[in-house]
């Protein structure tokens, strides 16, 4: 890795200032369950986080291809892309599995394409680690510095501390995610059920609720009374079809 280890602009980062990086990821998106809103999470945390790090970005790929991409800043999203194709720092990390980065990229010769926008973005340091999420999912978290030489190798250390962390929490992520659109499904050939489609209709005109939360009050129904939730339907559909007695 070609960070040199000159005077830094900033002091090594402190073991107590990583922990609270990663105390605070972990509470940021431990019941998060959208992968975008999670690297949004993620890059904004870890910006404001580290003392030296002026932007952070991640770069996410599924079977080779882009499967999200989050910047603290707007301006430097590109940054994070595939638009400068595969010779980029995140490329470099993810192509490699291991972390790559340059304390100045004056004359940085590794990357042609992507230094010169970089630089003329106010970039002028980046280290990018690699982040393993699943069997899908692989990524880089990219930091970036306005000044030469700011990130030091305790920036290094956080990095790596940082991708692993950040990898666990982000496997959570897209398990939930696959859990929820799992859910989703379900519901929705429960709702085109026949009886227990009529049941939540019932409730809907009942409650005046949306179709979810009333499939809801049916489960919750079934629940405390311990009895199938197609028994619960078909109980309510049979008694509100009741004739009644004048």
């Amino acid at each position: 890795m070609n960070l040199e280890t000159r005077t830094p602009l900033t002091e090594t980062l402190g073991v107590l200032e990583t922990a609270a990086l990663l105390r605070e990821l972990t509470a940021g998106l431990i019941a998060v369950d959208d992968f975008d809103a999670a690297l949004t999470a993620l890059v904004r945390i870890t910006r404001d986080a580290l003392a030296g790090v002026a932007w952070c970005g991640f770069t996410a790929l599924r079977a080779g291809e882009p499967a999200g991409v989050a910047a603290s800043d707007a301006r430097l999203c590109g940054l994070d892309d595939l638009r400068y194709g595969p010779d980029t720092p995140a490329m470099d990390a993810i192509r490699r599995r291991e972390m790559v980065g340059a304390a100045e990229l004056d004359g940085e010769p590794r990357w042609p394409d992507w230094t010169p926008p970089a630089r003329e973005l106010g970039v002028r340091g980046v280290i990018s680690a690699p982040v393993d999420i699943d069997d899908q999912v692989i990524g880089a978290v990219n930091l970036y510095a306005a000044e030469p030489d700011a990130l030091t190798p305790g920036h290094q250390l956080t990095a790596m501390l940082l991708a692993e962390h950040a990898g666990l929490l982000l496997a959570a992520v897209r398990d939930r995610e696959r859990r929820a659109a799992l859910t989703v499904q379900q519901d929705l050939a429960l709702l085109n059920d026949g009886v227990i489609g009529q049941a939540v209709g019932v409730i809907m005109t009942q409650r005046g609720c949306p179709a979810p939360d009333a499939l809801d009050v049916l489960r919750g129904a079934a629940t405390s009374l311990s009895i199938p939730l197609r028994e619960v339907a078909e109980r309510l559909v049979s008694t509100v079809s009741r004739p009644r007695d004048n």
